[in-house]
């Protein structure tokens, strides 16, 4: 049990504003991203979308997630 959940963690914590650059980042924020993923892959899971897709949006979503932190970031220290 458990194989293979690193990569749902890491993108919950993502989605909620964790900075991997840094790893600033509040525990509410981190819940908030479960609940976003957790309610993300139940509806994908209700629409029927195939797994391996699930995995493919998910993974786009963390890169979103990454390329927005990175923004951020750049946009605090100017």
């Amino acid at each position: 049990m458990g194989v293979m959940y690193e990569l749902d963690a890491i993108a919950a914590a993502v989605i909620g504003g964790t900075s991997l650059t840094g790893g600033v980042g509040r525990i509410t924020g981190t819940v908030i991203g479960t609940i976003i993923l957790g309610t993300m892959m139940s509806g994908f899971t209700f629409l029927r979308v195939d797994a391996f897709y699930q995995e493919i949006i998910k993974g786009l979503i963390i890169i979103a997630a990454v390329i927005a932190d990175v923004y951020r970031q750049k946009s605090r220290k100017t």
